[in-house]
């Protein structure tokens, strides 16, 4: 788990300077962040979380080893956007990590299966998750068969990339993991993911094929997953209320990430129509989404991973030291969204910037803290 955590980062932080510098192909940069960092990160933390949503015991030897081999295929995928590699690798890796996706998902339902009395909800976002990220990658393999219809497989992949792989993952996780960050239940969180998880996972689907063929299809999709999300937010606030769930740097970041997630649907129903380009909205969903969701979720499980087991002072020290400063980096993230929509990189570029020192720095600190910390 750190090992694939401290890859990410390392991806995100180099996909960042690459993009800010003009370094290397754009595709290859994004594939950077995405395919070596955020997929074998979702394929770790779903190989956390099921043991305990299934209450089952924790994952085999080749689970734990399935975000190493996706890693490596995302570098196979970068070096052949990049040039470095034959053209040929791209569909190549694209099956790898099809198989991949479709061994974690045996898995998940045969924990489901083997799970005493009803299995927590949860599982099956991750479930839902697996399958777009499937048929995906499935669009990757069929643009090689059928080049003719490349531009709108390549709009299925991003959209069911974006929204479905890492929307369901991210929706189907914090109703679960922001109420852990604040030490209180929820007792609404599971009849919410047995409500919601059509509305997303349909609305994945909606937006990915209508984005295919013609724009006005997709808005549907777009506006089931604005629902779903702004009702997770109206149930953290009731439940909550806005100044606990802001006085915490874990649950202030996976806030302003689903105010991310927002911002960028309407960013993209307004691309569709003509309105704005495409780029601002795909950055924006980055910035005002993706980085806070990371940041904030690894400030919360990267105490977990690094001593699992029993609470233990020197876990709630980590803790503190890397949730320190996430209400700020919640708000420079969703800033830098807004900044890069209004046409000012520049300055997105520096609230980004200044994010980012902001994790690092608590990330230096908190690998500082020793087990033996009083």
């Amino acid at each position: 788990m750190i090992y694939t955590a401290s890859l990410t980062l390392l991806s995100l932080l180099g996909s960042a300077i690459l993009a800010v510098s003009g370094l290397g192909s754009r595709l290859a940069v994004l594939h950077l962040a995405f395919a070596v960092g955020i997929v074998p990160l979702i394929f770790a933390a779903m190989s956390h979380f099921v043991p305990v949503l299934t209450r089952t015991g924790d994952p085999g030897r080749w689970i734990g080893r399935l975000p190493a081999v996706a890693q490596l295929a995302g570098l196979g995928v970068v070096g052949a956007l990049q040039g470095l590699l034959p053209r040929e690798v791209l569909p190549a890796a694209a099956a790898v990590d099809l198989i991949l996706a479709a061994i974690l998902l045996n898995w998940i339902t045969g924990r489901a299966r083997a799970c005493i009395g009803s299995p927590h909800p949860g599982w099956r976002w991750y479930g839902a998750a697996l399958g777009c990220l499937m048929l995906a990658l499935l669009a990757v393999v069929l643009m090689a068969l059928w080049p003719q219809h490349w531009h709108g497989l390549r709009l299925f992949h991003l959209h069911l990339n974006t929204i479905g792989l890492v929307g369901l993952a991210a929706l189907g996780t914090l109703p679960v993991l922001l109420p852990t960050a604040l030490a209180q239940p929820d007792p609404e969180a599971s009849g919410w993911l047995r409500r919601r998880l059509w509305l997303v996972a349909g609305g994945a689907v909606v937006v990915a094929t209508g984005s295919a063929i013609l724009w006005p299809f997709a808005v549907p999709g777009a506006a089931l997953v604005l629902v779903a999300a702004l009702g997770l937010v109206g149930q953290w606030v009731r439940r909550f209320g806005i100044r606990l769930l802001l006085s915490d740097g874990v649950s202030a970041s996976l806030l302003a990430a689903v105010a991310g997630l927002i911002l960028a649907l309407a960013t993209g129903v307004a691309h569709g129509a003509g309105l704005m380009p495409g780029r601002p909205g795909l950055l924006a969903w980055g910035a005002g989404f993706l980085l806070p969701l990371v940041t904030g979720a690894l400030s919360q499980l990267l105490p977990v991973w690094r001593w699992p087991g029993a609470q233990m002072p020197a876990r709630a020290e980590m803790r503190r030291r890397l949730a320190a400063t996430g209400n700020w980096r919640g708000a420079l993230f969703f800033s830098a969204a807004v900044a890069v929509i209004s046409g000012f990189d520049w300055l997105a570029a520096m609230l980004l910037a200044g994010a980012m020192l902001l994790f690092i720095g608590g990330l230096l600190q908190a690998v500082r803290v020793s087990r033996s910390t009083r």
